[in-house]
């Protein structure tokens, strides 16, 4: 099993390197692929040596699966070209998700859909993913009406620039505006900002929440509305959730259908003070639910407060369960495609 990472040099490209690893997944040839600043650098992988190379010298290798983690432009351009050679590629930028030909894939929810013909294979935005995780065996029970979502996301989620602004700005430190990755400090601070505003005035990270959703489910009169806020935080990305159904529930009922879920586990118990925390989560796969409480003032309305690793479960760790699956079932392999 040939195995690219593209992007391998970045924040997730490293994890999912190190998920790989951890999850011992079949990899007999690694190849590790970033742009031209990184070509030549040396990654250790299963205690090894390789050299990142460039696209061109990585499409050349046919690798059987590429997970890609470098941006929306450069898989736009990348991945049709490595799927005309028979990769498969799993990409973790939003440049496919919306496509209505491609499928957008939480492994928990929908890894059934996927055939050995879906070579470019969406991973969708971290803080889908670990909402729809824990809100999709409610929605099979009871079917959602209504979601009204408040995010609180780390800074790991804008990437490098945006550790290295905190960090400076945690030691007094002021860097070069260029260099920032927000339009504030964030450092002792929350910005109501994550990602570009759009003409409706949401941000393009809201608007994931919204079209994300819907596409998973496969459920367009899914009425949801979001706010993300990103906040000095290293662990992962915590998210209240108001969640409306059009049937009723009891608590309990609800609490023992997430703990039966896979991916799910429920903390919460308030005497204790446990509740999910994204300083617990950090280094974790999980989904982490807690706060589970009836919204009094909506009839079938329930208030969760959801917790993820937003580089792993958010990203690396779900693109990986997908490629898992892929070979599991057989529906992958350059080997399968006739040229």
């Amino acid at each position: 099993m040939k195995v690219a990472v593209v992007g391998v040099t970045g924040l997730v490209g490293t994890v999912m390197c190190e998920v790989l690893e951890e999850r011992d997944f079949p990899v007999t040839e690694f190849i590790p692929v970033a742009s031209s600043r990184s070509i030549g650098k040396e990654i250790i992988f299963n205690g090894e040596s390789h050299k990142v190379i460039g696209m061109e010298e990585a499409i050349e290798k046919q690798p059987d699966i590429a997970i890609f983690s470098a941006g929306g432009s450069t898989s736009l351009e990348w991945a049709p070209r490595f799927a005309e050679v028979g990769t498969t590629i799993v990409d973790n930028s939003s440049a496919w998700r919306m496509d209505p030909s491609k499928k957008l894939v939480v492994p928990e929810i929908n890894a059934q859909e996927l055939t050995e013909n879906d070579k470019i294979i969406a991973n969708p935005n971290c803080s889908t993913i670990q909402m729809v995780v824990a809100l999709a065996p409610l929605h099979d029970q009871y079917h959602i009406k209504r979601l009204v979502i408040s995010t609180y996301q780390s800074i790991t989620g804008t990437g490098v620039n945006a550790v290295r602004q905190y960090d400076a700005e945690k030691i007094g430190e002021k860097m070069p505006e260029e260099d920032c990755a927000y339009p504030h400090p964030i450092f002792d601070n929350c910005l109501p900002h994550c990602d570009v505003f759009l003409e409706n005035d949401y941000t393009k990270e809201e608007m994931k929440l919204v079209n994300e959703t819907r596409k998973i489910f496969n459920d367009e009169s899914l009425r949801i509305t979001a706010t993300a806020v990103r906040v000095p935080v290293h662990g992962g990305h915590s998210e209240s959730i108001n969640v409306e159904f059009e049937k009723p529930f009891s608590i309990e009922a609800v609490k023992e259908l997430l703990s039966d879920s896979d991916g799910i586990v429920v903390l919460d118990n308030v005497e204790q003070n446990k509740y999910p925390m994204p300083l617990f989560a950090k280094n974790r796969d999980e989904v982490f639910v807690g706060r589970i409480r009836r919204d009094q003032s909506a009839d079938n309305a329930l208030n969760l407060w959801v917790v993820a690793d937003n580089l792993r479960k958010g990203a690396a760790t779900n693109a990986i369960q997908i490629a898992e699956y892929l070979v599991a079932n057989d529906l992958v392999g350059v080997s399968k495609v006739e040229r």
